[in-house]
Formats: C-alpha cells, structure tokens, sequence
C-alpha cells in the first residue's frame, strides 16, 4: 500500500544528512548513512493533516486544548505496549535530549553523578557534561556476538559513586537491543533499592523486529513509576523529527513538578502546533504505515545481513533486536578508527557514525542508518565493499 521504495531528493532541504557533507569537506557524492533520520516521506495521513492545517492560515500560540491529543496518545501506549498513560503525566517539550537536559537540571545538583551504559547515544554524555554533572560510564558488556548489562558493575558503581541520576535506553541506540523484562526489573530493583532517578529514553520503542517486544520500564512496577522521566516521540516512528514534538511522561506528581518548574527557568511554553497536528495524525492514524514500514526495515536488514556474509566477511552484524540502526564491527580490518573513516569518505564516499562518537567501547565499530530505499541501501552497500576491497 505505501511505497518506501521511492526516493525523494533531499539535498538542498536544510537535510544535516545530505547537505553536511559538503561543510565538512567531504565528497559532494557522499551517501549518508549516519544519523538518524528516514529517507521515508512521512505517512500520507500526517501529510494530509498537515496539509490542512496549513491551509488554515494561522499558526498563532497553540496547545492541545481538546482530549483528541491525550487520546491519541493513550491508544497508542494501550495498543502497542499495553501500558495505561494519565493525562496528567504528559509534559510536552521539543525533543527528547532537551528533556534529558531539564530532566538532570532538575533531579540533581551541579557535581552529582549520572550513569550512563556505553556505547550509547552520544548526547547521554554531553548532556551529562554540559549541565556540569559527574559522568559515570558502566560500560556494556560485549560477548558472542551479543551486548547485556553489567548489572554487578552497575550495582557496585551506584553505591561508590553515590551515583543519583541513571540515563536508561531502551531500545538500545546504537546496539540495538531490545532489554529483556528481566534485564530491566534487575537494573530498576537496583535503582529502586538505592534510591537512584532513571530518564529512560524509549525513542526507538515502535522499531522492534519479530520476536521481540518492546517493554516500558515505568510499567513494570508501580516503584519504577515512582521514579522516572519517561522520554517518547513520534519524531523517529514517523520521520518528523524537525516539527519537534516530544512527549514526556512523568508518573510522580513531585518529579514532575520539578520537571516543569526547570522546563519554565528555560522560557519555553507552547510547542510547535504542526508537531501536535502531526503528532497527534500519525497516533490516530499512522498504525498501518509503521506495520509496514517495519516490514520494509526487516527486507533491508536481510539484505545487509546476506551482503556482509558474502562480500564482506570481515565486518560482523550485530544483530539488532529494534531500531533502524545496524552496529557494525569492523576489529578484524585491523584499521585504526582515523583510517576506517577517512577510507569510508575518500575511496567508498559513504558517511557512516564512527563508533567512537558513542564512547570507548565503540571503538572498531560503525553505525549504519538503514532507513531508506532498497535501492540507496544497495548502493552504500556496493560503496562500503568498495572501500574496504583493498583491505
């Protein structure tokens, strides 16, 4: 029904996927595969309601007054993970990172340690720096192929750090994972037990591949509740992420009040009313276009997968649970970091994340972006070949 092989031009938009490049001076041919962003034109359904709204003329100060919006939302969360929102959970803000920032701006205090599980989205850790807060990395434990929590480390560090703040994500961006119930009521128990804030960041939580399911830590238990920022968005589910609409959901009445009162201090108010409009469309009605779109993602990472295990069997797939996002080891080029890039730009033009951007423990790894037409992705792949073919 919806055609994700087509493909719209997107230099020249103001694209920081496609237009960077050229700044940064890198090839004008360059593909880019890096950051996280679809080449998917966003459902028809959204564009209609845009489209209309457009039409009205008027953009002034705007909220969601009515309960259409809190509806939308809460057939969501019901249908798709089976947990029961409150409307007086909702706190919305433009992106998920600003809520990051307000959420540690306001649960802790200058110097206070935040954990965060690296490799992980890059952000977690300049958030952490930026609001002068102590970063504690618990690094992610890589064996056979697979990443997992290093819950005594994790445990061990909280309690010598004295640390107050943990930043959760979930889906796991870049690794892909998809945490288990039982990975995440251990880390919660641990959290709980010392007393320990989580923001989980739940961004990629409608890209889960079959076999696995997504599971909102704050509705495991009523104590994870107690004591989390919830981060969600429409902004990757339905490539709209420059209409900067984010919904935060914050269970506990006095973190919220916390949460709001640091949201002020920043002189931000009414967000976006194209993002509500949007947001408020693909909720409604954007079910069956992410259906298929994960089924569209799942053909593209099968074709990943069959490439490098043919062409390409140096570099090892980290098999993703969820997101659009394929974490690729390259250790066994035996390229340094600085020479891995520079071969992928100059001889292959292709633009990868270079793992290192997600801490330490990325190093030798690449983050490839899958989210575009079958076509693009056979192009990257031949480019990637190309690259590493003299190695």
């Amino acid at each position: 029904m919806y055609n994700f092989d087509e493909i719209t031009e997107r230099h020249g938009t103001g694209s920081l996927k496609y237009d960077l490049a050229s700044k940064r001076g890198m090839p004008c041919d360059t593909l880019p595969f890096w950051v996280a962003d679809m080449d998917f034109k966003s459902p028809p359904e959204v564009l209609q309601a845009l489209s209309q709204r457009i039409d009205h003329g008027i953009f002034g100060y705007s909220d969601s007054i009515d309960e259409s919006y809190f509806n939308a939302l809460y057939g969501w969360n019901r249908g798709r993970f089976d947990w029961n929102i409150r409307p007086e959970w909702i706190v919305k803000v433009p992106g998920v990172v600003f809520a990051i920032c307000t959420a540690i701006r306001a649960l802790t205090k200058p110097g206070d340690a935040v954990l965060i599980q690296q490799p992980v989205y890059h952000p977690f850790e300049s958030s952490v720096k930026d609001n002068n807060r102590r970063l504690v990395v618990n690094e992610l434990i890589y064996r056979d192929g697979r990443y997992r929590m290093d819950l005594d480390e994790f445990e061990r560090q909280i309690v010598e750090e004295n640390v107050r703040l943990f930043i959760l994500c979930s889906p796991h961006n870049p690794v892909g994972r998809v945490w288990t119930g039982e990975e995440l009521t251990a880390a919660g128990d641990i959290c709980a037990r010392h007393g320990v804030f989580v923001i989980s960041d739940e961004i990629h939580q409608d890209f889960v591949y079959p076999g696995y399911r997504h599971l909102v830590f704050a509705g495991l238990k009523p104590e994870y509740a107690d004591i989390t920022v919830t981060c969600t968005a429409p902004s990757k589910t339905f490539n709209i992420p420059g209409l900067q609409i984010s919904n935060i959901f914050i269970c506990n009445e006095d973190i919220r009040r916390l949460f709001i009162a640091e949201l002020r201090r920043t002189g931000y108010s009414q967000p976006n009313v194209l993002g509500l409009i949007a947001c408020r469309a693909a909720y409604e009605k954007g079910a069956s276009w992410l259906d298929e779109l994960i089924l569209y993602l799942s053909g593209n990472l099968a074709l990943l997968r069959d490439f490098i295990k043919s062409e390409l069997p140096n570099i090892h797939l980290v098999e993703p649970e969820g997101t659009y996002l394929a974490w690729l080891d390259f250790r066994k080029s035996g390229l340094s970091d600085q020479e891995l890039e520079q071969l992928l730009v100059n001889k292959g033009r292709i633009w990868l994340s270079s793992g290192p951007t997600f801490g330490a423990g990325g190093r030798g790894f690449q983050r490839f972006n899958i989210a575009c037409p079958r076509t693009v992705l056979e192009q990257g792949l031949n480019r990637l070949k190309e690259a590493l073919g003299s190695i």
